[in-house]
C-alpha cells in the first residue's frame, strides 16, 4: 500500500510524521511506501478560521491529485486543523481519505477515556474538534481560549516552542485536568510535539500523530494479511 500524506502544515510536524512512520514500520517489520505533498500552512492559517471549506477543499484536492499520479492507494491530511473541511475534501479526493480523527474516537473508547482536553489551534478549540469525536466529551479551557490558541499558531507556524509557550500549553492542560475533571489531554496539533516532545507535564497525554501514525501501519498490516491469506 502507498500511503500519500498532505503535509507542510506544519513543517515541523511533517518531519516528525516521517521519522515516525520510519521508525514504526521498521519495528513491525512493515514496507512502507510514501509520498508527501508539500501544501502552504499559512494558507490554511487563513481558511481554517473563516471556515472557507470549499476554497481550502481545493487546494488540497489538487494535493490529492498528486498524490494519485504519484501512484498512492490511501492518502490522509496531517493537520487536525485541515480537517475542518474533510467531508468537502473526501467529495473531491480522488483517492480514499483516511481520517486522522477516526482513530483519536477509537482510542478513547478503547482506553477508557470518557473526557478529554484538547489543546490545537483557535479552530479546533472553537469547534471541539469539530465536533468529530463520538465517544468521548472533548473540553477546552474555560478562560484565555484566544490566548491559547494563538500561542499554537505562532509554535506551528514558526516550528519553535519558547519556554514561555510551552509554560503556556501546560498550564492550560493542568486547568482542565485539574478543575475540569479531564481524564487526559490530546495534543489535538501535531506540532504541539515542539513542546510535550521529552517532556512530562504532570498529567496523562493523548499524542494524536502518534495514534494517526499507529493507525496507518494498521492498515498495511491489514493489508498485508489479506494478501497472505490469498
Amino acid at each position: 500500500m502507498h500511503i500519500g500524506l498532505i503535509g507542510g502544515i506544519g513543517p515541523a510536524a511533517t518531519i516528525e510524521y516521517y521519522r515516525r512512520l520510519v521508525e514504526l514500520f521498521k519495528a513491525e517489520d512493515l514496507p512502507l511506501k510514501l509520498t508527501i505533498a508539500h501544501a502552504d500552512v499559512s494558507v490554511l492559517a487563513k481558511n481554517a478560521p473563516a471556515d472557507r471549506r470549499d476554497e481550502q477543499a481545493e487546494v488540497f484536492a489538487g494535493h490529492l491529485r498528486q498524490l494519485k499520479a504519484a501512484g498512492c492507494d490511501v492518502a490522509s491530511i496531517t493537520a487536525l486543523t485541515g480537517h475542518f473541511c474533510f467531508d468537502e475534501v473526501k467529495a473531491l479526493s480522488p483517492l480514499p481519505l483516511m481520517s486522522a480523527i477516526e482513530p483519536i474516537d477509537f482510542y478513547c473508547a478503547q482506553n477508557g477515556i470518557n473526557r478529554v482536553g484538547l489543546l490545537g489551534s483557535p479552530p479546533v478549540l472553537q469547534t471541539r474538534l469539530f465536533r468529530c469525536l463520538q465517544q468521548v466529551e472533548a473540553i477546552v479551557p474555560e478562560e484565555g481560549l484566544v490566548g491559547l490558541g494563538d500561542t499554537y499558531m505562532r509554535v506551528a507556524l514558526s516550528g519553535e516552542c519558547t519556554d514561555a509557550d510551552r509554560d503556556i500549553l501546560f498550564a492550560a492542560g493542568q486547568g482542565m485536568i485539574a478543575t475540569q475533571q479531564a481524564d487526559a489531554i490530546l495534543l489535538a496539533g501535531t506540532d504541539l510535539g515542539l513542546a510535550f516532545d521529552g517532556r512530562d507535564p504532570g498529567y496523562p497525554v493523548i499524542d494524536a500523530l502518534e495514534i494517526h501514525v499507529a493507525a496507518m501501519a494498521e492498515l498495511v498490516k491489514n493489508e498485508q494479511v489479506a494478501l497472505r491469506s490469498h
